[in-house]
């Protein structure tokens, strides 16, 4: 991963936390990680945190203040060489299959021709309802790749499948990505 730009999409999961975790472990790989926040995401974890461990600006508006004469969504989707997402949420996924681009990470990822990494984190029933597979396979079929949830207790006290992957199984599949 090293010399590699990896955008590090975070949305409003509980499991935004973890994302902090994910972003620590794609620096130690030589990554220069470039966090997106939607508004929900900043109501569990702030931009200061993303900020300080990834020592880059943090956007998390498209009226960011921009720093040269390209909008910055599209200068930050032009120098990706991955885009990752995560925790991903239902929202988000509804947005990206159906090229919805109502926030900056939505903009983002329409402008974004780099590989897709995709881990879900959400309510179980969530997770398993038809729209949200049916996003899913629409995504696939577009050639990018998720990291299915795993099963356990979860943040709204039922069980089932919805908890965000693990960050070393996400960490290996951006290694995959970005040498493949």
């Amino acid at each position: 991963m090293k010399g590699k730009t990896i955008l590090l999409g975070v949305t409003g999961s509980i499991a935004a936390y973890k994302a902090a975790d994910l972003l620590r472990e794609l620096q130690e790989r030589g990554a220069d990680v470039h966090v997106l926040m939607t508004d929900s995401a900043q109501r569990f974890v702030t931009t200061l945190t993303f900020k300080t461990l990834s020592r880059n600006p943090v956007m998390g508006s498209l009226w960011d203040e921009e720093t040269g004469w390209c909008p910055g969504h599209i200068e930050l989707a032009d120098n990706a060489d991955l885009f990752i997402v995560a925790p991903a949420t239902a929202n988000v996924l509804g947005q990206f299959a159906h090229g919805l681009a109502s926030d900056l990470l939505t903009s983002v990822y329409l402008a974004n021709r780099a590989p897709v990494l995709i881990a879900p984190a959400m309510n179980g029933k969530m997770w398993d309802h038809p729209a949200t597979q049916q996003n899913r396979v629409t995504l696939e079929e577009r050639g990018h790749i998720f990291i299915e949830p795993t099963e356990g207790e979860l943040a709204c006290g039922y069980s089932g499948k919805g908890k965000l992957a693990g960050i070393a199984e996400i960490v290996v599949a951006a290694e995959g990505l970005l040498q493949g």
